[in-house]
């Protein structure tokens, strides 16, 4: 398993439990790469008419499945507000009565309450334990350099530290496994698509749900951190960073009711992998055998479904009929 960031902590949890011997390989620790600067929010799509919509209607159903199985798995189960555009959803007029810190709350937003958030790297860490405590083996600090292939087979990665053989080889390594597939002729369409996670320290309880407005994302934490996503706008250094958390924190103090004296606390660039066409990358790409490639936007909401499914087509050779629609041979 090439990746540790949540879709590749969760495959590790779900081959393992399954009593197959699994190696998770990350050139850092686990959940430090997009994982870490993600948003974390988990939502049903706003369309059935994705081609992942199968996957993508799973999603809230299996973390509330992971729940079960790891009494330590913390989701916050708050619920969404979206307001501006033409999500479709439940609409309610009472946008006050949710968020009672609102500023000029509008007359009716999409309420969604089942949507919920998690901490990723915390989850990551847990399923990575829950993985190593099923016999899992974690190697950090490792750089996968390239897939080790006798003609069409893949049977092993290199690595700094030698040569690690596999029978399978799984990629959730985002945008590096562009490169990985690209070393043995597979063209893997994958962009990198940059986004700025804010985080700011703010009086606890001054938003209660997950709020998505024209002009601001947000959710906060128990102890008061307030996480905002944002626009990339080309930053390149903690200068650029650092005014971009102004903007967001200005922004955010405006929005709510108790907001003047929020802080920042940091702002960082997530290099999320995107497909060319929006969709997950889920399979065994065509002509190469031992090679499972599992790249995706919106991993966090996808990475409990998407490991179960993925461990059970890898150990069973059975094809999951809810990833149908996430194969990697549509590029052809």
């Amino acid at each position: 398993m090439v990746g540790a960031g949540i879709v590749g902590a969760s495959l590790a949890y779900h081959l393992a439990g399954r009593g197959r011997p699994v190696t998770l390989i990350d050139a850092g620790l686990p959940g430090s790469g997009a994982t870490r600067a993600s948003f974390a929010w988990i939502g049903l799509p706003f369309t059935g008419g994705l081609p992942s919509a199968p996957l993508r209607c799973l999603a809230l159903d299996e973390y509330r499945r992971l729940e079960a199985e790891l009494p330590e798995l913390s989701i916050r189960w708050s619920g969404s507000i979206i307001s501006g555009d033409e999500t479709p959803g439940p609409r309610t007029d009472d946008v006050r009565a949710l968020e009672p810190h609102l500023l000029d709350p509008p007359a009716a937003a999409v309420h969604r309450p089942e949507d919920a958030a998690l901490d990723p790297v915390a989850t990551t860490d847990l399923l990575v334990a829950a993985a190593r405590d099923r016999g899992a083996r974690l190697l950090t600090g490792v750089s996968v350099t390239s897939l080790v292939r006798q003609g069409n087979a893949v049977n092993g990665v290199q690595t700094t530290a030698g040569v690690v053989s596999a029978e399978t080889v799984i990629l959730a390594a985002g945008t590096g496994t562009v490169a990985l597939c690209s070393g043995i002729g597979v063209d893997m369409p994958v962009e990198s698509s940059p986004a700025v996670l804010v985080r700011l320290r703010a009086t606890p309880g001054l938003v209660r749900t997950i709020v998505a407005t024209p002009s601001l994302e947000v959710r906060q934490l128990t102890d008061g951190t307030v996480l905002s996503p944002t626009e990339y706008r080309g930053e390149t250094d903690q200068a650029a960073l650092l005014e971009t958390a102004r903007r967001v924190r200005d922004r955010f103090a405006a929005s709510f009711s108790g907001a003047d004296g929020t802080e920042i606390v940091s702002a960082e660039i997530g290099w999320r992998p995107m497909p060319a066409d929006g969709e997950p990358i889920i399979g065994r790409p065509a002509g190469t055998r031992g090679l499972y490639v599992t790249v995706m936007h919106s991993a966090i909401t996808l990475a409990a479904a998407a490991g179960r499914l993925a461990a059970e087509e890898i150990l069973t050779g059975l094809t999951a009929p809810e990833l149908a629609g996430c194969r990697p041979d549509r590029f052809r």
